[in-house]
């Protein structure tokens, strides 16, 4: 059979649309693999001021623990302010939604705060993720602080595109200062923008391996609850932190399970497990270590894996810089964990 030229020619350009197709396809494709770095807010120096606010649980007789947090930021030259709803009561929460989320905001808002300091967590900040505005936040970054519940700020604050600082808390504060003194050293590291690295006790369960990205995560349980939101956080070439306290172990399985069958740890370039805290002993005991029921649950994938991060519901609760890189080395003796920016 003989085509007719009009016929060929057709057939002809069909075949470069559909290789311009492809090429404009795979192109796409390669540009989502890109990591876009998020903005560091400019750390502090002396005489920058942080407001103290309680976006989560209430605040009942911890007077003394901020009253501390305010005498510890004017120790290092630092200005403080109390939000106005720091100490009010409502029921479970410091104060109403609209309450907690107005002395957030005015801080977000106000061009004279350099960093915004979470009293404590507990729960109640998810509830006010849907009336915060951005806008001049976005215009004036300040370094966001906080653990626990407050993952749930990090998550948010980071789909804005900004790095955040997981820390201790005011109500973290002891009596005696000494007690928790590495934990406060690498606090004042984080918020000066003091170089700081960490050397982690090492652990049979170790997935040796190295690795080198943006570091995320937080509180396991806030991370798990935001899956399917706004708030989720694209782990694809990151490094996942994780802890976690006052589960049993049948729910952190369960919630690793959900979160690898949403595809939470497909792209992901390492795990750093902090503490596991007061797991709870249900009356069929799961069998294992926490340790193991980690490992288990990612078997399938080859990414590095290190325990022992002083990080989480502890008196030693060391700082990350949630969305800046690091670099981790991971040994069965020994974990090194160094920041990159």
């Amino acid at each position: 059979m003989i085509l007719r030229p009009s016929i060929v020619f057709l057939c002809f350009a069909i075949s470069l649309l559909t290789n311009d197709k492809t090429y404009a396809q795979n192109k796409t494709d390669n540009s989502t693999e890109m990591i876009s770095e998020l903005i560091q807010p400019p750390y502090l120096k002396a005489g920058d001021t942080v407001a103290i606010v309680a976006p989560s649980g209430i605040l009942k007789n911890r007077e003394r623990e901020v009253q501390q947090a305010v005498d510890l930021l004017k120790s290092w030259g630092l200005n403080a302010v109390v939000g106005k709803h720091v100490f009010s009561k409502s029921n479970h929460f410091a104060g109403t939604d609209d309450e907690r989320c107005e002395d957030l905001q005015n801080a977000l808002d106000d061009s004279n705060i350099s960093a915004i300091w979470c009293a404590r967590g507990g729960y109640g900040t998810v509830r006010i993720l849907d009336k915060l505005n951005y806008k001049k936040f976005k215009e004036n970054p300040k370094w966001i602080i906080g653990y626990s519940d407050i993952t749930a700020l990090h998550n948010q604050v980071h789909n804005e595109g900004f790095q955040t600082i997981h820390a201790l808390m005011c109500v973290s504060l002891t009596k005696d200062l000494e007690e928790i003194k590495e934990t406060i050293e690498t606090f004042k590291a984080a918020i000066f923008g003091d170089p700081y690295d960490y050397t982690l006790r090492g652990s049979k369960y170790n997935r040796v391996g190295e690795t080198t990205g943006p570091l995320v995560g937080g509180n396991l349980t806030i991370l798990h609850t935001m899956l399917g939101s706004e708030e989720t956080i694209d782990t694809s070439g990151k490094i996942l932190f994780i802890e976690e306290i006052g589960e049993y172990k049948y729910h952190i399985d369960r919630m690793l399970q959900s979160m690898k069958r949403a595809g939470y740890f497909d792209d992901l370039k390492g795990l750093i497990v902090g503490d596991m805290s007061k797991m709870r002993k249900n009356t069929t005991l799961w069998g294992n270590s926490v340790e193991q029921l980690i490992l288990d649950a990612l078997s399938e994938y080859d990414f590095p894996i290190t325990f022992n991060m002083p990080a989480g519901h502890e008196k030693d609760n060391r700082a990350l810089i949630l969305g800046g890189s690091i670099h981790l080395s991971v040994e069965t003796e020994k974990t090194k964990l160094r920041v990159l920016n």
